[in-house]
């Protein structure tokens, strides 16, 4: 890589900052200039970065100015916040990383979760084309169905099957065509709650560990997303991009890499089906929640590491 090109970000590594350098080969269009990256700072307003992807995120802004703040000084979801917000702070990007994401509360709670996950993103999006700005926002694998044979792209057609789902591929639309959308899946990291914690948890105790047999997808690792996400964002690129780690998994699979890579016995995890769950979940998953970055390799960035990696890292901190 050009060193003029490479990119600020940084990634956690058993609790130290150090370099992380997205490969860029290929076409420049659509990027801002090396100069532009990395020889002036600008200023980065973070949406939720008090959560599991912001937290992570906001320190490899540096040396570009963050703003980070919370929801008493911002509701996203009011147009007259976010429209005041921007004007004042007069950012150059917006990094959207605040969502409602407790799928089986979306159900129940249809106008919170279409307010915060899409109006919400809608109200951004008005806010940055007033003061000239790029939006980037986080998006989720549940805007499929999960039918699909084989991995879905970024080309594939939109279709939820739970209230979580549609307020996100509704966001989506609002966010616009010049936006940076990044959809993930199965998000873990050393902050927030997610499936590694509940695991790691459910092994300190005695009681039995069942988890599903029939869902798949890719665990991703903030450590790893949140330096794309910087970078994606920073380049301004514009469209789709899945990013998620390598290695396809069941829950039940995913149960026993924790367990092993925790040193556990992975055996004390067994499997179940989706229907055999108590009590029944009240929204619907994705059967098949695999994402292929295709963007991301077609953009010039070095494929991700098997989610392995990250697990055994992401161990040995909350140790």
């Amino acid at each position: 890589m050009d060193p003029a090109t490479k990119p600020h970000c940084r990634a956690r590594t058993n609790g130290r900052v150090v370099s992380h350098e997205p490969k860029l080969v290929g076409s420049t269009q659509d990027r801002t200039t090396p100069e532009q990256n990395r020889g002036a700072a600008v200023r980065i307003l973070v949406t939720g970065a008090g959560g599991q992807l912001g937290t992570d995120l906001v320190p490899l802004l540096r040396p570009h100015e963050a703003v980070t703040p919370d929801r008493r000084e911002l509701d996203i979801t009011d147009r007259d916040s976010v429209l005041g917000t921007l004007q004042d702070s007069k950012p150059d990007i917006v990094i959207n990383c605040a969502a409602m994401t407790r799928v089986d509360d979306c159900e129940t709670q249809v106008g919170r979760a279409f307010a915060v996950n899409s109006l919400a993103v809608g109200n951004l999006a008005e806010g940055c084309r007033l003061v000239g700005a790029h939006l980037t926002t986080i998006s989720t694998d549940h805007v499929f169905d999960g039918k699909k044979i084989g991995a879905y792209n970024e080309r594939d057609p939109l279709s939820p099957i739970s209230v979580y789902g549609r307020s996100k591929a509704s966001g989506e639309k609002q966010a616009g065509s010049d936006a940076t959308i990044v959809r993930t899946s199965w998000l873990c990291g050393e902050f927030g709650t997610n499936m590694v914690k509940t695991i790691l948890g459910l092994l300190g105790e005695d009681a039995p560990l069942r988890f599903v047999d029939d869902q798949v997808g890719h665990p991703t690792f903030t450590a790893d997303l949140a330096p794309v996400v910087c970078e994606l964002a920073l380049q301004r690129r514009a469209g789709i991009f899945h990013v998620t780690n390598q290695g396809a998994v069941t829950w039940f699979e995913f149960a026993r890499a924790v367990a092993t890579a925790a040193g556990a016995d992975p055996l004390r995890v067994t499997a179940c089906a989706t229907a055999d769950l108590r009590p029944v979940r009240p929204a619907p998953r994705p059967a098949n929640s695999v994402l292929d970055n295709a963007a991301l390799r077609l953009a010039g960035f070095a494929q991700t590491r098997h989610f392995r990696e990250p697990l055994a890292e992401l161990i040995c901190r909350l140790r």
